[in-house]
């Protein structure tokens, strides 16, 4: 998946916010808690919950990375 969360545990880190703390005392599900430990996709939801805790906006919590092998696929989005 194109989608990094590095930036958001990079946050958490400094904020010395742990992953337990999202489930325990913020309420995330663990199981969204795995998908982002995995780079998965959580729903917009869950980042604005994140972004809430963290007092940041997505674009600190979250990075696309695009698909090199891909790159053409994107002239086909206005056909």
């Amino acid at each position: 998946m194109p989608i990094s969360y590095t930036k958001l545990f990079q946050l958490m880190e400094e904020k010395n916010i742990k992953k337990i703390d999202l489930r325990t005392k913020y309420g995330i599900n663990p199981k969204t808690v795995n998908s982002l430990t995995k780079n998965r996709s959580v729903t917009i939801e869950t980042m604005m919950k994140l972004c809430k805790i963290l007092n940041c906006n997505i674009d600190d919590i979250v990075e696309y990375i695009p698909d090199t092998y891909n790159s053409n696929s994107d002239n086909n989005l206005d056909s």
